[in-house]
């Protein structure tokens, strides 16, 4: 199963943000979340969800295999990861996320936290 985002239905609220970054990482921090909302300006209420497919491009790409295909979902083991960023670098739908505040990237685990918390049904699994 994957992530799949219903692009009309979105309303831009990031609340899936949020609740990517309390559930992850137990911050308030929308910067911390593992999907990415765009306004599609000048088009206002129009927004693009990125989000992980777990296409698993960036495992391909990783030097030290330090991503690896749990059940339906890719994830990145920490205690493996050198932090060079070759997958962020091939990730096609630019969702695995470096952030300063971390040695190496992350992404989306299918915790599936904001697929509950959208208040719009924007966000749900499919097989």
């Amino acid at each position: 199963m994957h992530l799949k985002y219903i692009e009309s239905k979105c309303s831009g609220c990031r609340t899936c943000q949020l609740a990517c970054s309390l559930v992850n990482f137990k911050v308030n921090n929308p910067s911390k979340s593992a999907l990415r909302i765009d306004g599609k300006f000048p088009n206002p209420g129009n927004y693009n969800v990125r989000v992980c497919n777990q296409c698993g491009i960036c495992a391909e790409v990783c030097p030290v295999d330090a991503i690896r295909k749990e059940g339906d979902t890719y994830k990145i083991d920490k205690n493996i990861c050198i932090g060079c960023m070759a997958c962020v670098e091939a990730c096609p739908k630019d969702v695995i996320i470096e952030h300063e505040d971390y040695d190496t990237p992350f992404k989306c685990v299918n915790c599936r936290a904001c697929v509950s918390i959208c208040p719009r049904d924007a966000l749900e699994f499919v097989d």
